[in-house]
């Protein structure tokens, strides 16, 4: 198989991040550094390492649903020594991987693995992956500026993709959105709702494809099924 792959499914990182390992020249074959794609490697076989470790072949498979609370960063290490939500995962024998990110101050649902395949899938905007916000902002947006919402926002990095937007509760000074996107730019939700002057109160992702929340309180965790797993390789065109 391709090397970035295998050292995907050794859990070593994404597929996306495996090749820039290969490019820095961090991997090594049978003792021969590697610079470019598409190397071939027969697992059980070649030697890989990675910075001088080897790399021992894929490794059993986790997938974790967390209920990521507020304060906590989506990253395996922070060099402003803030929590990490791999903190709050214990018992688990393999280095686990969020599956794209949710900022400081956002909370709710993420997924963690060390199945570099299905992250990469899960995270490239091709395959179209639903992700679902509550967004409490300042303000009532009014029916124009719904509509804006769905149809695309200009932002610094170009317009956003057509979003499903529906006001779920109006107050006196703010409103209760409900948004559900197919790309994920960073901290998206929150540029986009500023652009049309009403920036975020709280920010909480409900749901990614079929996965939701249920039954899960801020801080905990738990597996996903064999049937949520196969049906996640499904919805991005892999075969479990």
């Amino acid at each position: 198989m391709r090397l970035q792959k295998y050292l995907a499914l050794a859990g070593v990182a994404s597929r996306r991040r495996a090749e820039d390992l290969i490019r820095a020249g961090r991997v090594r074959v049978n003792g021969r550094v590697i610079k470019v794609m598409g190397v071939q490697v027969e697992p059980g076989q070649d030697k890989v390492t990675v910075d001088g470790q080897p790399v021992t072949g894929p490794e059993r498979k986790y997938y974790l649903l967390l209920f990521k609370p507020a304060g906590y960063v989506t990253t395996v290490s922070d060099p402003r020594g803030r929590p990490k939500v791999t903190d709050l995962v214990h018992g688990i024998p393999a280095r686990l991987y969020p599956v794209g990110r949710l900022d400081y101050a956002t909370e709710g649902l993420l997924l963690l693995t060390n199945d570099g395949e299905l992250t990469l899938r899960l995270t490239h905007p091709r395959y179209g992956v639903t992700k679902t916000y509550l967004a409490l902002v300042r303000g009532i947006p009014d029916a124009n500026t719904i509509q804006h919402l769905r149809c695309g926002v200009k932002l610094e990095d170009g317009p956003t993709a057509p979003a499903r937007v529906n006001l779920c509760r109006a107050g006196k000074d703010s409103a209760l959105l409900e948004l559900t996107l197919r790309e994920g730019r960073n901290r998206e939700v929150r540029r986009m709702l500023a652009a049309v002057g009403h920036p975020v109160l709280r920010l909480r992702r409900i749901r990614l494809a079929f996965l939701t929340l249920r039954g899960l309180k801020p801080g905990t965790y738990r597996h996903l099924t064999p049937h949520e797993v196969e049906r996640l390789y499904r919805l991005v065109g892999l075969k479990k």
